[in-house]
């Protein structure tokens, strides 16, 4: 047993024990979501998690922290920042120019996930150090944990109109989770400060956050470019514009971001991912993609989805000599997938050029 005397002065070193791992916050709550379980069940009740099974199949594993890690009682919550550049134009300049790929920023680096988790386990390590062994589990959006949850309780910040966590110094920040069997002292949550402000519902290109605090995936352009394993709805696909993996309107409207930070190294941009044409990365053949996009997030969405994802932001931008030729190269491809996005911005692209003739 952990006497409370020790356990209180732990607390009180692990932010600085987080600062000096590259964490910007560290916050403590118990392990219990209260009023988040009903409101997960109605918003998988009205089917807006689209195809992922997995939000409804691990939903009592979400909601209750002991099923997922037994003896859990207290749950410590860190940001760690992301913002690849400086200042948002940037990220602007890349969404106004459709030839242009666009990628959400927070995927043009290394992978978070492997980051946060080493990090938190070198953490979790120095605890060890200073009390002796205790039960813990690591996790950064690898397991069904309620991530924003526990961060706004623990007071990382508060959860946005936009279903994000946003704080004082913006929303451009990875989330990591330690369940501990530790009775920890928890911190004081922060109130919202988002007030009558709604430039994230506003600035939604498919109108996905369908009232504050909620979003409906199935309209999401982070879902359908990168969680959608088929057909991209037809109705979507002009809207989606030169986003070609995640999306960022909702953030980079936000007037808290001004106060974001520049992220960690390790998520600087990679390949030219930030400034590549949609043609040059339309090119890359399965193994390229591999190779080129090892660490990195994008590679879970495989070389189909990015082609199909890169089919429809041609379709939407100009029509060149060269994007035509890109997908006059691609119409024939072995997926069914490719070959129906390639034919549809053709088509798209077809009927631009009439209407430029005429």
């Amino acid at each position: 047993m952990h006497d409370a005397d020790s356990l209180i002065q732990l607390a009180d070193r692990l932010g600085d024990w987080a600062r000096e791992l590259g964490f910007a916050r560290l916050g403590i709550a118990r392990a219990q979501v209260g009023d988040a379980a009903p409101r997960l069940a109605g918003w998988l009740a009205a089917g807006r998690h689209g195809e992922m099974d997995y939000m409804a199949r691990h939903a009592p594993l979400r909601t209750n922290p002991q099923e997922l890690v037994p003896g859990t009682l207290t749950v410590i919550s860190v940001a760690l920042d992301y913002w690849p550049e400086q200042g948002l134009l940037p990220a602007i300049s890349s969404l106004a120019n459709r030839e242009r790929a666009h990628i959400s920023r927070y995927a043009l680096g290394r992978d978070y996930h492997k980051v946060v988790r080493s990090r938190l386990q070198k953490l979790a390590s120095r605890m060890e150090e200073a009390i002796g062994p205790f039960g813990y589990r690591v996790f950064s959006d690898s397991a069904p944990v309620m991530e924003v949850e526990f961060a706004s309780q623990s007071g990382l910040g508060w959860r946005g109109k936009h279903t994000l966590l946003l704080s004082r110094e913006g929303s451009w920040r990875f989330l990591g989770e330690i369940y501990t069997d530790l009775p920890l002292p928890e911190s004081a949550p922060e109130k919202p400060h988002c007030g009558s402000c709604s430039s994230c519902i506003a600035a939604c290109p498919t109108r996905a956050i369908i009232a504050p605090y909620e979003v409906d995936a199935r309209l999401c352009i982070s879902y359908l470019t990168i969680e959608l394993a088929g057909a991209i709805p037809e109705p979507l696909r002009p809207l989606i514009g030169n986003r070609i993996y995640g999306c960022d309107d909702c953030q980079l409207c936000c007037p808290w971001n001004r106060f974001a930070r520049l992220g960690d190294p390790e998520f600087a941009p990679r390949h030219g991912l930030d400034k590549a044409s949609l043609v040059e990365l339309f090119a890359w053949e399965e193994k390229e993609f591999n190779d080129r996009l090892a660490g990195s997030p994008i590679r879970r969405i495989g070389h189909e989805r990015w082609l199909r994802n890169i089919a429809v932001a041609l379709g939407n931008g100009p029509a060149t000599p060269a994007a035509l030729a890109a997908l006059e190269k691609r119409k024939g491809h072995a997926s069914p997938l490719v070959r129906e996005h390639v034919a549809w911005a053709l088509a798209r692209l077809a009927g631009g050029e009439a209407a430029i003739r005429s």
